[in-house]
C-alpha cells in the first residue's frame, strides 16, 4: 500500500446541480484527480440546513471537501486551489504576482454572478405577491453589466491557460441555461457565446454537465 500522501482518498459532500460543485468537479478532471474523490450525495437548502453535513461544515454548504486525515476544505474556490497544489501547482491557479490577482479577480466577478443568480432565482420563484420587484429588476441590472464586461474580456481571458476564472466562467453560463432558459444571452453576447461553445466540449465540461432527469 502506499504511504505517499498524494494518493489518498478523499470525500467530497457533492450534488450534481450545484455549480459551485461543478467548479471542483471540472477543476478534478483538468488535474487528473477526479478518480480519487468518493462523491457523497447531500442536499441542502437555504431554508433547511442539513443536520448530517452541521458536524462537517457549520454553514451546511456544498462543495465541503474532507481529507484523509479527517481535515476540511471549503468553499469551492479553496477546494480548487488545493487540487492545484496537489497536481503540482500554477496549473489552474497562478501561484504569484499580477497574473494570480487577475485571474483571482476574473474568478471572483465569475463566481459572483453565480451567486447573483441563485438569488435571482430564489426571488423568481417566490409567489408573485411574495417577490420584491426592485430586487428583481437590480440582479437584472448587474446580470446585463456582468455579461457584457465579459463579452469585452472573453478574448484577454481565452487567451490565458484555461484556469479557475474560465471554469468559473463557463459553469456560471451554463448555469444561465439551465435555471434561465427562457434567457437568451447569446444573441447580444456572440463572443462570449463561441467562448461557451467551446468550454463546453471539453471533456471536464461533458464529464460534469448537468441534465435535467437528475
Amino acid at each position: 500500500m502506499r504511504s505517499d500522501k498524494t494518493a489518498e482518498r478523499m470525500t467530497l459532500h457533492w450534488s450534481p446541480r450545484s455549480p459551485f460543485v461543478r467548479k471542483v468537479m471540472i477543476a478534478a478532471h483538468e488535474l487528473g484527480l477526479a478518480e480519487r474523490l468518493d462523491c457523497v450525495r447531500t442536499v441542502v437548502a437555504m431554508t433547511t440546513p442539513n443536520s448530517a453535513l452541521l458536524p462537517v461544515n457549520p454553514l451546511s454548504k456544498i462543495p465541503t471537501l474532507v481529507l484523509a486525515d479527517g481535515a476540511m476544505l471549503y468553499d469551492s474556490l479553496v477546494i480548487c486551489d488545493y487540487f492545484d497544489e496537489l497536481a503540482g501547482g500554477a496549473r489552474i491557479v497562478p501561484r504569484a504576482g499580477r497574473e494570480r490577482w487577475l485571474e483571482l479577480s476574473r474568478h471572483a466577478v465569475a463566481n459572483g454572478l453565480l451567486d447573483m443568480l441563485i438569488l435571482y432565482r430564489n426571488e423568481r420563484e417566490k409567489p408573485e405577491a411574495a417577490r420584491t420587484v426592485a430586487w428583481l429588476a437590480a440582479f437584472q441590472v448587474k446580470l446585463d453589466a456582468t455579461l457584457a464586461q465579459f463579452e469585452r474580456d472573453i478574448g484577454e481571458i481565452a487567451a490565458r491557460p484555461f484556469g479557475i476564472a474560465q471554469i468559473a466562467l463557463g459553469v456560471a453560463l451554463s448555469y444561465l441555461d439551465f435555471r434561465f432558459a427562457a434567457f437568451d444571452w447569446r444573441a447580444t453576447h456572440p463572443r462570449l457565446a463561441e467562448w461557451h461553445a467551446g468550454f463546453s466540449a471539453r471533456a471536464s465540461a461533458r464529464a460534469t454537465e448537468v441534465v435535467d432527469d437528475l
